[in-house]
């Protein structure tokens, strides 16, 4: 039996009546924009997260693009992140008006690499006021959250913003402390894909911050606080409300879905991790990671793709082709060599299917199948 990478319709099954029942309400009650379904999500996203505000938006990118604004950053400043992402994060800061600027990974977890981004400040801050930054985007890449302690001592030190790129790492906790509560705001995505899937595009920003919240409450509807009053000139990049009541009856599962992805990365752990020619991202023993995708990395990968493809099993690339060496920012001037673990990763990693429908039995076929390759 072929296994997808990715089984949307298997969520919806259960839900279906429940999320059918959202929609009737908003066709009855014409409450398409804003109101009480968007206050409630709000409150029930922020209540699981931890964080004092969350702000409704219309996507992930929206999320990123107006926290930095809303947060101060203007153009022509420079904001430093991974170059291993999605490029919104990067879309987020060119649309902030904002410089981008990278620094390399760690290669055992593919997030930020504090040692770098150390060596990074301080060779820019020994530099011209223009070159130095004032924000970084820390990517909770694949669930796993970045080494926050370490890079929010270094914002400190540098007086520098902190912006949680958060999109995978919905009920991920760092020490404790939960994805979206430790930077002075957090970005996450709603795309139908993610952990918590809107049906349709979505996205939030947490923070503790209420000059941050009240901020990005106006940005987000176009300035204004009373209609037709515009305090700053804002966008269009209201959360629907119809996006939101789905998000509401999906909320209350997320928990038990991440815990079936943590036991189907736990059983693929086991099975992958005395294998020679297979690199595990690993994750820290302090991390409670989402396990939004399931990473592997092998230097025989394009192989191991086409013989999983042989065998009736997808897998995607998280990110094949970095940032840093896209068409769209030959102008950074960045070449091959300037993040050789970005680039490293982006040559040899895999991503096997998860998510929580596909099960223990299925998620041994997927191993079998992992096992039976000839490397």
């Amino acid at each position: 039996m072929a296994i997808p990478f990715l089984d949307l319709p298997a969520q919806h099954v259960a839900l279906k009546q429940e999320l059918m029942r959202v929609f009737s309400d908003a066709l009855d009650s014409a409450g398409f924009i804003g109101g009480p379904v968007v206050k409630d999500f709000e409150e029930d996203f922020s209540a699981f997260v931890g964080a004092k505000y969350a702000v409704g938006v219309a996507n992930g990118t929206d999320a990123l693009r107006l926290a930095l604004i809303a947060m101060g950053v203007k153009a022509g400043d420079r904001v430093v992140t991974v170059p291993n992402t999605f490029i919104a994060t990067t879309e987020a800061i060119s649309q902030a008006g904002a410089k981008i600027d990278f620094v390399d990974v760690d290669p055992d977890t593919c997030l930020m690499d504090p040692n770098r981004l150390e060596a990074y400040l301080k060779r820019k801050f020994s530099g011209t006021q223009a070159d130095r930054p004032s924000a970084i985007i820390p990517v909770h890449l694949y669930g796993q959250c970045a080494d926050m302690d370490a890079i929010l001592s270094l914002a400190r030190q540098y007086n520098l913003i902190v912006l949680e790129d958060a999109a995978q790492a919905h009920g991920a906790t760092y020490k404790g402390k939960a994805a979206g509560t430790m930077g002075h705001a957090a970005a996450f995505s709603f795309y139908p894909g993610k952990n918590l899937g809107a049906c349709g595009d979505a996205g939030v920003v947490t923070t503790n911050d209420p000059a941050i919240a009240e901020k990005l409450a106006m940005l987000r509807d176009h300035g204004q606080k009373t209609k037709y009053y515009h305090a700053v000139e804002g966008c269009n990049g209201r959360l629907d409300a119809i996006q939101a009541g789905f998000l509401r009856v999906k909320l209350p599962h997320l928990a038990m879905w991440n815990n079936l992805r943590r036991q189907i990365a736990e059983a693929y752990d086991s099975a992958f991790g005395d294998i020679d020619w297979i690199r595990l991202v690993k994750v820290h023993p302090y991390n409670v990671s989402s396990c939004h995708l399931y990473v592997i990395h092998s230097r025989h990968r394009d192989q191991l793709q086409e013989h999983l493809k042989n065998n009736g099993i997808a897998t995607g690339m998280h990110y094949p082709l970095p940032l840093h060496l896209q068409k769209c920012y030959a102008h950074l001037g960045f070449k091959h060599g300037s993040f050789p673990e970005a680039e490293r990763s982006g040559a040899e990693l895999l991503s096997l299917p998860m998510f929580p429908e596909l099960g223990i039995d299925r998620a041994r076929q997927v191993i079998d199948s992992v096992l039976a390759f000839s490397a």
